[in-house]
């Protein structure tokens, strides 16, 4: 057994209804003053009403900042930060998709008394420094795993993104409330357990910290993904599915986090910086192509999660076999649950490939860890397959 380190968000709380309790949660760790991050829509639909009256009722002041976009620019992050300095908060709640609950991460971190840090020194990998504010994190998605990853993602420019991976980025609580995603529309909910389903698969292909934990966890996430995607997404009322979902996407995070996500992502992130499609479709537009590239390297892998995916309905053959019946499975996927298949339906203009491929190739924090090694070429190829 190869060497390895395994470090998650310390305390885990799946339960539905649980994000009634939010107030008396932070005010058990001593805060006096939260900031909750979140978007306009968790606002707009009013998922907070259930949460807020609690603080009242805890003495714990609390604010809301709503004005997180998908795909975070930095400004985005600056402005929260300034609100939470302002509220001097105690403890940040990101509550919400990906994008809320990455912000959340670096108000955290940025917010801090103590903290000297400007938000250009943090970029790549192990930068932070000094000490964070406590941060409890509550999904609205099943998709990112934001809740347990050291992972924020920044819009840095028009269309580039940067990443910051610290370990001072894990939280100290993730609250997953399948109360919260019921209302969640089919498409949402279709593309952000593909996402999650994308995470697993990469997550156990990853080539440079796979490791026996995050191997059971991928394995069990795309086995509870696989199981209620279908039903989370034509019956969203169904609380059991969605709490499934819900964990499935975790424990996906969980393994990602500690065996990262490879090319499927890094051709997935410059459709999000161009055209802002969102991270799950993106993901979800190329992830067949992806596999069909890597399956060389690849297929062993394949095969052993192929059994999750399809149960009864996988026919006994060659890994290859078994791989090209995993891959053909996941291709199904988008057309099945509502999603556009194809870049053209998502309105990805054909002259934009040759400028997606090379903005690909500048992730290299996610290239190197893919099963094999794709060039300019390669990723112009994929792109071509899946236009």
């Amino acid at each position: 057994m190869q060497p390895f380190s395994f470090a998650t968000t310390a305390q885990l709380i799946c339960e539905s209804g649980a994000a009634r309790r939010l107030a008396a949660l932070c005010r058990e760790r001593g805060a006096r003053s939260v900031l909750i991050v979140t978007d306009p829509g968790i606002t707009r639909f009013k998922l907070l009403d259930g949460v807020l009256p609690g603080f009242a009722e805890q003495g714990v002041a609390v604010a809301v900042f709503d004005q997180v976009l998908a795909d975070p620019p930095e400004a985005v992050v600056l402005e929260a930060v300034a609100r939470a300095r302002s509220l001097q908060a105690e403890l940040i709640v990101g509550f919400g998709g990906g994008s809320s609950m990455d912000v959340a991460k670096l108000v955290a971190l940025l917010a801090h008394p103590q903290g000297t840090q400007q938000l250009a020194d943090l970029y790549g990998v192990g930068n932070a420094r000094g000490q964070r504010l406590p941060l409890i994190q509550v999904p609205t998605t099943a998709g990112t795993g934001s809740e347990v990853t050291p992972i924020s993602i920044v819009t840095t420019g028009e269309t580039t993104k940067m990443g910051v991976v610290s370990p001072l980025l894990l939280p100290d609580l993730a609250l997953l409330d399948a109360e919260l995603t019921l209302g969640l529309p089919p498409a949402v909910t279709a593309a952000t357990g593909i996402d999650a389903m994308v995470h697993a698969i990469e997550a156990y292909t990853s080539v440079h910290k796979k490791n026996p934990l995050s191997d059971l966890l991928a394995r069990e996430a795309l086995r509870l993904l696989a199981a209620n995607l279908g039903e989370a997404v034509h019956d969203g009322q169904n609380r059991e599915a969605r709490q499934a979902m819900l964990l499935g996407a975790c424990l996906a995070g969980q393994a990602f986090a500690n065996s990262p996500v490879a090319a499927v992502h890094a051709l997935a992130y410059p459709l999000g910086g161009h055209f802002h499609i969102p991270h799950g479709l993106s993901n979800a537009l190329v992830l067949p192509h992806v596999l069909r590239f890597n399956a060389p390297a690849a297929s062993v892998h394949y095969a052993e999660l192929a059994p999750l995916l399809l149960g009864e309905r996988l026919q006994a053959g060659s890994a290859e076999s078994l791989g090209e019946q995993f891959i053909a499975e996941l291709a199904a996927l988008n057309t099945r649950h509502g999603l556009p298949s194809r870049l053209r339906d998502a309105n990805v203009p054909e002259a934009m490939l040759e400028r997606l491929a090379a903005d690909a190739m500048l992730q290299t924090r996610l290239l190197v860890n893919n099963p094999r090694e794709v060039s300019e070429v390669d990723a112009l190829a994929i792109y071509r397959a899946a236009y």
